[in-house]
């Protein structure tokens, strides 16, 4: 099969379409034939520093959505002919810029049929990360105000829309020429984070996707007793200190495999509350490609191979 190897660590110029055997599954895994296979901001800084994977040789890549072929002993959820889409494995590799994968069939779900597979290949990283922190952790929820930090991009597209579906308010940052599909997604109140002197208040769930420095600038808009969830390096020393001097509260979060978080979001897209936005596909043998395009922030939605 193909499939996409590194030997070093560093640019997308590392990355190598190779030739390698075809896993089998073992008891309670499928083997999936990927049809497209999602990219998101923790590849490139695995790709860069290793990361979860450690040192190279290795094969980035966590989102897959494809056709299972085969069901190993004691699969159960999916099985043979079926088109799904999860998120295997992570943090550990799951191998899915690939042309077949193996993981437990549990981490996986069917996919909708109104669902391309594109689209199907966007949503298991990003939509749980958002599904994990909005539900599981804060329990958004009709009432109150919920701030999504990067609301355009690939997580943050997929927050807004969880958020609204459960009845909040929600405040979110883009550049100003990004707040017309702010606003398609349902966002009450565009912020343009390039403005300085832009304010928010009254803020029962932060939900930061950018990083320290902004979770300090938009940590006075958090009410005491609020909770800021920190996505991309957790919750730094400074964060946490500044937000118990206002009485509020923090969780860090890592997502992981979560056959019900990915019912959930299958829920929502077929009742039409959540769609997944992709801006581009490259074929496999593209990934350098795409890696630079991602890269260089200035995409909204996702990314995806398809191969």
């Amino acid at each position: 099969m193909r499939i996409v190897t590194q030997q070093a660590l560093g640019g997308p110029e590392v990355l190598r379409v190779t030739e390698a055997p075809r896993p089998e599954p073992g008891p309670t895994e499928v083997l999936v034939r990927v049809r497209a296979a999602g990219i998101n901001p923790v590849d490139w800084k695995v790709r860069r520093g290793g990361g979860f994977l450690g040192e190279p040789p290795f094969t980035v890549g966590w989102d897959v959505a494809g056709v299972v072929e085969q069901a190993g002993f004691g699969a159960t959820g999916v099985q043979e002919g079926d088109e799904v889409l999860g998120m295997p494995w992570f943090p550990r590799p799951a191998n899915a810029y690939a042309e077949y994968v193996t993981a437990p069939s549990r981490h996986f779900v069917r996919k909708p049929a109104g669902l391309s597979f594109a689209e199907a290949a966007a949503l298991p990283l990003a939509g749980l990360t958002a599904w994990q922190g909005l539900v599981d952790v804060a329990d958004v929820h009709k009432g109150q105000r919920a701030f999504v930090d990067a609301a355009a991009g690939g997580v943050g597209h997929l927050a807004v829309q969880i958020a609204k579906a459960r009845g909040a308010h929600v405040i979110g940052t883009a550049s100003a020429k990004k707040h017309e599909f702010l606003r398609e997604l349902g966002v009450d109140e565009p912020i343009d984070y390039h403005d300085e002197g832009a304010t928010a208040s009254d803020v029962d769930v932060y939900f930061g996707l950018v990083g320290e420095e902004s979770d300090l600038r938009w940590l006075p808009a958090i009410k005491e007793g609020g909770l800021l969830i920190g996505v991309p390096s957790g919750v730094g020393d400074r964060v946490e200190k500044a937000a118990e001097a206002r009485n509020v509260r923090t969780r860090r979060i890592l997502v992981e495999p979560d056959r019900g978080g990915l019912t959930g979001l299958v829920d929502l897209i077929e009742a039409g509350q959540l769609k997944v936005r992709v801006e581009r596909t490259f074929p496999l043998e593209d990934v350098a490609k795409a890696h630079e395009l991602g890269e260089s922030g200035r995409v909204s939605g996702k990314l995806v191979l398809t191969v």
